[in-house]
């Protein structure tokens, strides 16, 4: 019986140790910091789900669709490519696990915070059906400038965390285009190793230029090159490539014939054609763009226009 009696009493002392290590182990400051860190505001698994962002502050509304997996701004009636690498960093912002400790459960708290309805930014996440997702709305930074208080539409618990979104929210509808003549170049599906043929009809010349890859080199037509710089060639194609507006534009259709001024035609080696049209300069020497396969027009500054063209001199090598 002592034996038992004894056995008791080991186990009564384990389990209480056990006991003590746990409670130890919930309420350390450390522990209790990390499970701070690990809210978010959105479960990314639920990313894949959306299909519409409504985007609203500093007097902006940018409304985001998702289509065919491909993300455009919605404005006007008409859908515009987005930039999406900016759209999925924007979602990992909200999905992103970081520390963001409740700040105060009191509606009462959402006035001085900047986060009353009308006072607050708010970003609207839905799914299909318009399943909301999430309802956030982004209030004032704290006191240091670092920080930014939030709460989720129709909850009074307020939290603050860095402010990660206000650069997203204040940002125009233009920040959210991808203003790209070729806006498969975003994420590398079109790249200038794929032009095998390249010709220029620039205004005021006779003939076009014509650059053909050939065993990894260019050949020239209809422009006079001496000693020919094969890294210019590919540095134009990129160039051309990239090249990018500062808006897009509804006063004119692409199919009007102010685009018979000149057209830039890249040949890719999967046997497809890019064609760019180009409206004449304005006094600010600004031209619109047109590219095949595309109904969008695009506004290009006078420096952005002037790079599509040049002389046989840009194509000489330096010595």
């Amino acid at each position: 019986m002592a034996y038992k009696k004894k056995i008791t009493v080991l186990l009564t002392i384990i389990a209480a140790l056990v006991l003590v290590y746990a409670l130890t182990v919930v309420f350390e400051p450390e522990r209790a910091g990390a499970r701070s860190a690990a809210f978010t505001w959105l479960d990314p698994k639920k990313s894949g789900q959306i299909e519409k962002i409504s985007v609203s502050g500093a007097g902006n509304t940018t409304e985001l669709v998702r289509k065919n997996n491909r993300w455009f701004v919605s404005y006007n009636g008409r859908e515009y490519p987005a930039r999406q690498f900016r759209v999925d960093d924007f979602i990992g912002a909200f999905t992103k696990r970081a520390a963001y400790p409740v700040r105060s459960s009191s509606a009462s708290s959402h006035q001085r915070l900047g986060l009353t309805e009308d006072a607050a930014s708010r970003v609207t996440m839905t799914a299909s059906g318009a399943a909301v997702l999430l309802d956030l709305l982004v209030g004032q930074g704290d006191a240091t400038g670092q920080n930014i208080y939030l709460r989720k539409q129709g909850q009074n618990e307020t939290r603050s965390g860095e402010d990660i979104f206000t650069a997203y929210i204040s940002s125009p509808r233009t920040a959210w285009y991808n203003l790209r003549l070729f806006p498969e170049t975003e994420d590398g599906g079109i790249d200038a190793a794929g032009v095998q043929r390249l010709t220029v009809y620039a205004e005021g010349s006779t003939e076009p230029q014509v650059f053909t890859r050939n065993d990894g080199e260019w050949t020239f037509s209809g422009i006079s090159v001496a000693n020919p710089d094969m890294a210019a060639v590919d540095a134009y194609i990129r160039d051309l490539l990239n090249t990018e507006g500062d808006n897009f534009d509804d006063t004119v259709s692409a199919s009007d014939a102010l685009f018979e001024a000149n057209r830039i035609v890249l040949e890719l080696g999967d046997g497809s054609i890019k064609t760019v049209r180009l409206g004449p300069p304005d006094e600010s020497k600004r031209r619109f763009a047109a590219v095949s396969g595309s109904e969008h027009v695009y506004s290009l500054p006078s420096w952005s226009a002037q790079r599509l063209f040049k002389t046989a001199g840009d194509f000489e090598k330096q010595q």
